[in-house]
């Protein structure tokens, strides 16, 4: 199939292989020759004559109009001096076919016309009698320039389908870079606010500081100044982990292998057309979203249709990653929302720290991965991904345990760091 679907003008080592093609075929002339016995006994004209017709077919591709007019002006002068009839038709076929295969239909019927005059009026010569011969001349002539005229549209169509295949690989990947770089701008927005909120405490505390010192200095407060200052170190200490974190992975510059591997992770079963964000969407411009606004999101679902049972026991997350799982629910809700395919849909939300790490689950009893939308993969897990590995973590969607869809996402807790 790859030696079909080739274009025989641009094939690697064609001149070689039509080399090879013209020995098999002057073998296969050979063989006809002493295995039939048609007309006059070859002669050194007759073997002169059959050598000239194919020697040319070495070219045969890349000058095949030549190549013709070359078999056809030897295989003429053979056939008049009534040689063996049977000898010559393989290379007068091929060379045939090969200007059907390589032009146009119109080249194509004006060759067989070409061939065909003189070809019926030498055999008209020779075989008076002969009219079943004829229309077998003839037969032939046509069938091989229909197979190459045929062959030759079976490439194009191929070529147009693997242009199309790779035109829109192409749009996918430029939509899924375009997604991803979109995600990670959010996930920058967030971090601003985070550290917009720590440097507003560390304003408020270092204050309150700055107040007891100078309040009373003889009735100084030490409790209050070493509380105040612990609080200072203790959002230090928060922000500068979270921006680490968070800063490990936008600083990464890796976004041909992610994109790769998301894609891959998309387009693998189980991935389905789960994309797109609607509840609760936010462009990231106001307060950092955290767990404490899962209940909004699961009340919008809830209006959308959805029966959602939240639960949430979680505790000490800090903000970084509360704002990656409120990210992951809100576009897990949405897909459960949009490709549920059902009236009666619920949808269990389950947030349960254990051994420093925060475990999310979102599972609904829906139509499953993309039996409902039946529309083509979206990019929706790519970004659900990608907010799980700003904060360190792992993500995997797929079909429920029983039914549905499940998302399940796995973000570990920063340990606390000495004072």
């Amino acid at each position: 199939m790859a030696v079909v679907n080739r274009d025989p003008l641009t094939a690697p080592h064609r001149t070689r292989n039509d080399a090879f093609l013209a020995v098999g075929i002057a073998v296969l002339a050979l063989v006809f020759a002493w295995l039939t016995d048609d007309g006059r006994p070859l002669g050194p004209p007759g073997w002169a004559l059959l050598a000239g017709a194919h020697v040319p077919l070495v070219w045969r591709r890349s000058r095949p109009l030549l190549v013709l007019l070359a078999v056809a002006a030897c295989v003429t002068l053979y056939h008049a001096l009534d040689y063996n009839h049977a000898v010559p038709i393989p290379a007068t076929l091929v060379a045939l076919y090969t200007v059907a295969a390589t032009g146009t239909v119109r080249r194509s019927l004006l060759t067989a016309v070409v061939v065909l005059g003189p070809t019926l009026i030498i055999n008209t010569f020779t075989n008076p009698d002969g009219a079943l011969e004829l229309l077998r001349i003839s037969g032939w002539i046509i069938a091989v320039l229909f197979f190459g005229v045929d062959a030759r549209f079976y490439r194009q169509y191929v070529a147009s389908i693997v242009e199309r295949a790779e035109r829109a690989e192409r749009t996918r990947e430029e939509e899924a870079r375009r997604r991803v770089v979109e995600e990670r701008l959010r996930i920058a927005r967030d971090l601003h606010d985070l550290l917009a909120h720590s440097i507003t405490l560390i304003g408020v505390q270092t204050s309150v500081a700055a107040h007891v010192l100078t309040a009373d200095p003889d009735r100084l407060d030490r409790t209050a100044v070493a509380q105040a200052l612990d609080g200072i170190a203790d959002t230090c200490r928060t922000a500068r982990g979270e921006l680490r974190t968070t800063l490990e992975v936008l600083r990464e510059n890796e976004t041909g292998v992610s994109f790769a591997r998301e894609r891959e992770r998309v387009a693998a079963p189980g991935s389905g057309s789960r994309s797109g964000s609607g509840l609760g969407s936010s462009d990231g411009r106001g307060p950092l979203p955290g767990l404490d606004g899962l209940g909004a999101l699961a009340e919008a679902a809830r209006v959308a249709g959805a029966k959602v049972e939240l639960s949430v026991h979680a505790d000490g997350v800090p903000p970084s990653v509360g704002a990656a799982a409120y990210r992951i629910v809100q576009e897990a809700l949405t897909n459960a929302v949009r490709h549920g395919g059902r009236d009666d849909l619920t949808v269990r939300v389950g947030l349960r720290t254990a051994e420093r790490t925060l475990r999310v689950t979102v599972t609904d009893d829906g139509a499953g991965h993309g039996q409902a939308s039946g529309g083509a993969p979206g990019f929706g897990l790519v970004g659900m991904r990608e907010r799980a590995r700003s904060v360190g973590g792992t993500l995997d969607a797929g079909p429920g345990p029983t039914e549905g869809f499940q998302v399940t996402a796995e973000l570990p807790l920063p340990r606390e760091e000495p004072s």
